[in-house]
């Protein structure tokens, strides 16, 4: 018998057919530039499933309107938006992207890095405009320099591993707690982490956890030779206090994947030339889609058929 699987994100039709191909009907519930939960027309007793992102997400009544909803499937590795004490209080089996693209995640953090300290989209708006004239203002190398990580997850690993081995920075790190499997030297808080860094990488999970972590304070320590790079979630970052630091050129500078209001983009932002912006995309390799798309797959037809899931999100029982 067909499952309907509600889209609350674009696949693509080759993605699309896949799932058709599985057994899976699919109904779209997209709005173009939203990030709010789109509730499906007609008839929703039938959806069982949703895929969604974690900036996204589920909200409770939003899974108060799907009764015989069975599972929620994050795309990537972030589900900070749906409601996990909902979820489980309905018995609903909530899974997401790990380990599908850290990748590229990585390496657009490096890209992020490197553009913002050279100044890259600025030298390539010049030259556009027939200029083509030394700055009056060196920009900094990446070699031996400081780079402090926030999240030393599997990511941060990679972005550690990038840094070290590709440009032979310095690398230390904060996490909740200290990795025993990690000998990179490890700060106890985020303000001490960023008083060392040249370049302060966010790459933290989103949530009320890890609200407002770089605040004011963090980017004071952070100081006015140093760079900011978020590929993580844009509610880490207290963009006011960004936004005046940049302003102020109390700090060098920002490069942002993610932003508090995405996809709105505050004009404040928009007019410095000390920040470098892209629109959520650190993950979007086309190997990164093919991987987190098969998981879901995976996911979702080892749920149907009472097997264990293969990446349930924290305190999730493992089969249907």
């Amino acid at each position: 018998m067909p499952i309907t699987l509600l889209l609350n994100v674009d696949i693509a039709p080759s993605f699309r057919a896949a799932f058709e191909q599985a057994g899976f009907v699919l109904r779209s519930a997209i709005r173009e530039n939203d990030r709010s939960p789109v509730l499906p027309d007609g008839d929703a007793t039938e959806i069982q499933a949703v895929l969604t992102i974690g900036s996204i997400g589920l909200r409770a009544a939003d899974m108060d309107a799907l009764p015989n909803l069975k599972i929620i499937c994050c795309q990537g590795v972030g589900y900070e938006k749906v409601d996990l004490d909902a979820a489980r209080a309905r018995g609903i089996m909530v899974t997401n992207g790990a380990g599908t693209n850290d990748t590229a995640v990585a390496d657009h953090a490096m890209a992020l890095l490197a553009s913002v300290a050279r100044n890259i989209p600025a030298l390539d708006r010049a030259v556009r405009r027939g200029e083509w004239q030394q700055l009056r203002r060196n920009r900094p190398q990446l070699t031996g320099k400081r780079v402090g990580i926030l999240g030393l997850g599997n990511i941060g690993l990679k972005i550690a591993t990038r840094c070290s081995a590709g440009f032979g920075m310095q690398v230390a790190y904060h996490n909740r707690r200290a990795r025993t499997d990690s000998d990179l030297p490890f700060y106890a808080t985020v303000e001490e982490l960023a008083q060392w860094a040249d370049y302060l990488v966010v790459a933290t999970p989103g949530g009320a956890g890890t609200r407002h972590l770089i605040n004011q304070q963090v980017l004071a320590a952070l100081g006015p030779k140093g760079f900011l790079i978020n590929i993580s979630r844009g509610s880490v970052v207290d963009t006011d206090a960004l936004i005046a630091c940049l302003q102020q050129q109390t700090i060098a500078g920002a490069a942002l994947d993610v932003l508090e209001s995405e996809p709105q983009v505050p004009e404040a932002l928009k007019q410095l030339d000390n920040v470098v912006l892209t629109p959520h995309v650190a993950a979007r390799s086309p190997e990164a889609l093919v991987a987190m798309l098969d998981k879901v797959l995976s996911n979702l037809t080892r749920y149907f058929a009472g097997q264990p899931v293969l990446s349930p999100v924290p305190g999730m029982n493992t089969s249907a």
